[in-house]
């Protein structure tokens, strides 16, 4: 009985050795499983094309771009070509006015009258923000080390003060009976400024929505020239004052050429911002006085949501991109023909 017990189990076990019979063969088409191979059973995960994936990985923000401005942009161009006061909003009725809203607006004074004046606006005070921005910058390259700190931290509270709270710090500043403004004017000997009414004219009102502006624009451009200019090699510098170069062939010379792409830009996002600057020209005087300080976002909302005529505030509204977009195209085109020159010289 333990004999054959004895056969049995020898006869399931597989024999390796010499005397024992071969292992079984695998097809040609197995493999040997290894220490570290996959098992057989598992699913290969698909890779996906290289050329794809910059695309998957744009997907996402393409998504939420299209759901929350062309969307909201294709309501509006729908908008622009309707009759929609009070009237048919409460009714819910959709009075389709084709190009009517367009042809009004075009034919009226009023638009061309606010589309120069948003225009001379934006160039005052894109200018006077890049030339005092350069300026602080190479302040900041200057100074020591805690001077620069000092400076740098009042530049970056400055740039995160929130925009209505700093519109209503410049309402007090320049406020016509308690306001800071009027009462160093006055104790400085202009006794006739000690009441005056900084939004009683357009180019008052005007004057304090550009300093607004001003101020809350030049942390950006000064603090990222600072940055800029630490990439420039200190040899050209050296060399540069060898040959006995000032202040302003040092800058026209070695600073301006070296940072030719950052002021491009940074000009460029700058036009932006003051184009469409909304809060703090209608937190100022809501456009006044008799609309002289009105601008094309501030005639939109003027249009649209005070006199009630929606689809004229939404046709304004797409007019003041197209706008934007033209002084867009025009300012990339002179870009464009810079870089073209400036590849020609090399």
């Amino acid at each position: 009985m333990a004999a054959q017990l004895d056969d049995g189990v020898g006869s399931a076990v597989p024999q390796t050795g010499g005397g024992g019979a071969p292992p079984a063969r695998r097809g040609p088409g197995s493999r040997r499983a290894g220490p570290g191979a996959p098992h057989p059973s598992a699913r290969r995960i698909p890779r996906l094309p290289a050329r794809r994936a910059p695309y998957l990985l744009l997907l996402p923000a393409l998504l939420a771009t299209a759901v929350f401005l062309g969307w909201p942009m294709v309501r509006n161009l729908l908008l622009s070509f309707q009759n929609l006061n009070m009237k048919e909003l409460i009714q819910h009725l959709t009075d389709w006015r084709g190009t009517g809203n367009y042809q009004e607006i075009l034919g009226s004074e009023q638009f061309w009258r606010v589309t120069l004046r948003t225009l001379v606006f934006t160039a005052v005070n894109v200018v006077l923000i890049m030339v005092l921005g350069v300026l602080i910058g190479l302040l900041l390259a200057r100074l020591g080390k805690k001077m620069r700190l000092t400076l740098s931290l009042a530049l970056v509270l400055a740039w995160a003060m929130p925009v209505i709270a700093a519109t209503t710090v410049f309402q007090w500043l320049f406020d016509s009976r308690y306001g800071v403004v009027n009462w160093l004017l006055d104790n400085a000997g202009w006794h006739a400024m000690a009441h005056y009414d900084w939004v009683g004219t357009q180019l008052s009102t005007f004057s304090v929505i550009t300093v607004l502006i001003v101020w809350q624009s030049l942390p950006f451009v000064a603090l990222n020239l600072y940055a800029a200019t630490t990439t420039i090699p200190r040899e050209l510098y050296e060399a540069a004052r060898m040959d006995g170069a000032g202040t302003w062939q040092v800058f026209t010379s070695v600073t301006f050429p070296f940072l030719r792409p950052f002021f491009l830009a940074t000009t460029f996002l700058e036009i932006i911002w003051v184009f469409k600057a909304f809060p703090q020209i209608f937190a100022i005087n809501e456009g006044g006085p008799d609309r002289l300080t009105e601008t094309l976002p501030i005639y939109a909302f003027t249009e649209g949501v005070g006199n009630l005529h929606f689809g004229m505030g939404a046709a304004i509204s797409l007019l003041t991109i197209v706008v934007l977009l033209a002084v867009t195209a025009h300012y990339l085109r002179l870009t464009l023909r810079q870089e073209r020159h400036e590849e020609n010289e090399l």
